[in-house]
């Protein structure tokens, strides 16, 4: 049986934003996910990931970023998502009833997740679907500095094939990040996870990732972390 969709509506400075939370019976955790920069909180892959994951008991609340209610293309600065994050996240906190509470996102929402963290906004842990290491093509311009602050469970998922992380600086990320930080690889998986040879929509492929996050949640559902001072 589905689980029963809700939309709500976030307070971000004068901004009105949309959002959807679902919260099977006897969830164990809540996830809030964002999506990337180039598609909205229905995409298809979150819409397909998010109602995996309510079958396997954990909550959700996706949302959308201000830049992407408002219709423009260019993603908001850090300043604005993290703001928006920050009221997803108390948005979740008030229907979760005190489960452990955590931050994902597609590529660009999970950049904005972790930084947000960095600078404070408690969560359980975070989930990259697709972490933006670098440019396509630029692994000289790493987007990491941030992430050496946190002591956070954190689960990276990402496609082997994915232009936006090579496999092996991630890896090296990680190694650096400590123990807190796990990698988990999709063979043959881009930007997307979609994988060459392999027919799936891209819901069927936002599905395909719930089993192993749910997983994750549940194993470190008692520890919490945050930014270090």
């Amino acid at each position: 049986m589905t689980t029963p969709e809700f939309p709500i509506t976030l307070e971000v400075g004068d901004a009105a934003i949309s959002g959807v939370f679902a919260g099977p019976e006897d969830s164990f955790a809540t996830l809030v996910v964002a999506h990337g920069a180039g598609a909205g909180m229905d995409h298809p892959f979150l819409v397909g990931f998010t109602r995996a994951l309510n079958e396997l008991g954990v909550a959700t609340l996706r949302f959308n970023f201000p830049y992407r209610e408002a219709g423009r293309k260019f993603p908001d600065r850090p300043p604005a998502a993290i703001a928006t994050w920050r009221a997803a996240m108390d948005a979740a906190a008030s229907r979760s009833a005190g489960r452990p509470l955590w931050a994902a996102g597609k590529s660009f929402g999970g950049r904005m997740a972790s930084m947000a963290v960095a600078e404070g906004m408690p969560a359980a842990g975070l989930v990259y679907l697709g972490y933006p290491l670098h440019p396509p093509g630029k692994p000289e311009k790493l987007r990491d500095e941030h992430l050496y602050g946190l002591t956070l469970p954190m689960l990276f998922l990402q496609g082997t094939r994915d232009t936006f992380a090579t496999p092996e600086l991630l890896e090296a990320v990680a190694a650096k990040i400590g123990p807190s930080a796990t990698v988990e690889w999709r063979e043959g998986g881009d930007h997307s996870f979609a994988v060459a040879g392999v027919k799936r929509s891209a819901d069927e492929a936002g599905a395909s990732l719930a089993a192993t996050v749910a997983g994750f949640l549940k194993t470190h559902g008692d520890k919490t972390g945050a930014a270090l001072p």
